[in-house]
């Protein structure tokens, strides 16, 4: 039901500010990049991504989300609901490449589920 852990994300203020650090200080390559919402590096097995809040209206950064890759949403999603997870209306989808859906734990770090649009 629940596949490996694909990416983890951290939410950043300013995206060109955290994009220049991760690829010139750290040296990551930058493998996708999505306007000043979203930008991804290759990390090695798991990519590492930056959310940016400025897009949603919010402000400052931190925290993390790490994203399972699942092949099915809708049924690994009922399955956990089944056992008690908790979802909330953080849900949604890139057209053309994938959905998603946000539950979190019992601390309410936000974890979330992702299944991507097959070839």
């Amino acid at each position: 039901m629940i596949g490996p852990i694909d990416h983890v994300y951290l939410w950043v203020a300013d995206l060109d500010a955290a994009t220049a650090f991760y690829g010139e200080v750290l040296g990551l390559h930058m493998i996708r990049r999505e306007g000043e919402e979203w930008a991804e590096f290759d990390a090695g097995p798991i990519r590492l991504a930056l959310h940016g809040v400025e897009a949603l209206g919010a402000r400052g950064g931190g925290g993390a989300t790490a994203v399972f890759r699942v092949e099915d949403l809708d049924a690994a999603r009922w399955q956990l609901a089944e056992r008690g997870a908790a979802f909330d209306d953080h849900e949604g989808e890139v057209p053309g490449f994938a959905r998603f859906a946000t539950f979190h734990d019992l601390d309410g770090n936000p974890l979330q589920l992702i299944e991507y649009v097959r070839a």
